[in-house]
């Protein structure tokens, strides 16, 4: 870890600010930044672009100064989609490389892979993706939505401006789409959704033949009660699920879709014109109107590509990695500990005009949006909320309902506010 007096810090912000954005000073070492993306396998359809997103963060602070008076250097490996082997890289990347934080994962199931490893090197993990909360660590800080910033408002959005009567929960098979399934069956219960209505179905990785599931998706609405699907299908899986339906002439009109891992990325790889209409609910969209998204749009086409979108899991990075830097250079050092500490209320304007803000529970408060897929790729945002604060637990399981997640105050992930007792995290890992 790289470490530094305040004194230093404050000396050498005062040279580089006399130098303007000239060269970062000569240090040592350099301060390492891990990138844990798939490069390779089902996932990297999404998980490249993060990569490249990093990239250009660095290459950016490392043009204001770099960080503490040193450069930025990343350090990039590619899990390729094996789960098992982003324990191993994240390992390789504490140990060998010695990176002072990691900046990765998308899937769930590779985040848990990695978990043990990051707390028992206490290194520091910040994750960009929406996931399924019931989780707590204080080696992850959680930049991507809770189930109550996304899955939650996308379930009332089908309920009570669409009219959705009956649901079909497709998910890819692993914990992420399971465990939000599960809390959006107990809410749909609890809003007066018979089981019999709620249709939940799941899939590899990479699942190409989507014609029975369709069918039988359609096959609800045969009694004529509006039929909605909630998508946690992931990775190139989407490719084959949305060409299916265009070919099983399904339109959004008959059957709207809400997908929680499509975004303009994905969308770029397929032929939109049948699945306007169609929706994704996500934090932001490339649509947004705000001055610093206009500014992020043109520096992000200008370093990867005229061609090149942005997408919500890249604003997560931006946010994360800019708090991260606000937090190393207020502390003075990039200890994890240290920057822990620091991290807390740390704020920083989100690209849709408001401003997120780092809570206790290591998530972040943020805005839900809900874009329509427009022919281009692109999404018309229909509905947007201000900045919902992101539970790490759920209400809507009973064993999480009781549960809180506090790291500055309690110093816990997992405090049952009804026995006022701090349990241990180790059966969710």
């Amino acid at each position: 870890m790289f470490i530094r007096s305040n004194f230093l810090s404050t000396l050498s912000a005062g040279i580089l600010s006399i130098a303007g954005t000239a060269a970062v000073a000569d240090c040592v070492d350099p301060i390492k930044v891990g990138v844990l993306h798939s490069l390779s396998g089902s996932m990297a359809i999404s998980e490249t672009t993060l990569k490249d997103a990093m990239l250009m963060l660095i290459e950016q602070q490392n043009a204001k100064g770099g960080l503490l008076g040193c450069e930025l250097q990343a350090v990039v490996v590619d899990p390729a989609s094996d789960w098992p082997l982003f324990a191993e890289k994240a390992r390789e990347l504490l140990t060998v490389n010695e990176v002072d934080v990691i900046f990765g994962n998308w899937t769930s199931v590779s985040r848990k892979s990695v978990l043990p490893v990051i707390e028992e090197l206490n290194g520091l993990l910040f994750y960009p993706v929406q996931y399924e909360g019931e989780e707590s660590s204080k080696n992850v800080f959680y930049t991507g939505a809770a189930p109550n910033q996304q899955a939650i408002p996308a379930t009332d959005y089908f309920l009570e401006e669409l009219g959705v009567e009956k649901f079909a929960l497709l998910g890819t098979d692993y914990v992420y789409p399971r465990t939000t399934n599960n809390i959006l069956e107990s809410y749909l219960t609890a809003k007066g959704i018979a089981a019999d209505d709620i249709f939940v179905n799941y899939t590899p990785f990479g699942q190409s033949d989507w014609a029975t599931i369709v069918a039988d998706v359609v096959a609800l609405g045969e009694d004529g009660k509006q039929v909605g699907v909630i998508s946690t299908i992931n990775g190139d899986a989407n490719i084959g699920f949305y060409k299916e339906l265009a070919a099983a002439g399904i339109a959004a009109d008959d059957i709207p879709v809400v997908a929680f891992s499509v975004g303009e990325e994905e969308l770029s790889g397929l032929d939109t014109s049948n699945l306007v209409g169609h929706l994704a609910a996500w934090n932001y969209f490339q649509s947004a109107e705000s001055e610093a998204n206009t500014d992020f749009i043109a520096a992000w086409k200008a370093f990867a590509g005229e061609e090149r979108v942005t997408n919500d899991p890249m604003e997560a990075h931006f946010i994360g990695f800019n708090m991260w830097v606000n937090a190393a250079t207020e502390a003075g050092t990039t200890d994890v500990d240290s920057v822990r500490s620091a991290m807390y209320g740390q704020e920083y304007p989100n690209l849709t005009g408001g401003t997120a803000v780092m809570l206790t529970n290591h998530h972040l408060a943020k805005p839900v949006l809900i874009g329509e897929i427009q022919a281009d790729g692109q999404f018309d945002i229909i509905s947007q909320t201000t900045e919902v604060p992101g539970d790490a637990w759920t209400d809507f399981l009973p064993a999480s309902a009781v549960l809180k997640s506090d790291w500055k105050d309690l110093g816990c992930g997992m405090y049952n506010v009804e026995t006022e007792t701090c349990v241990q995290l180790t059966s969710n890992y």
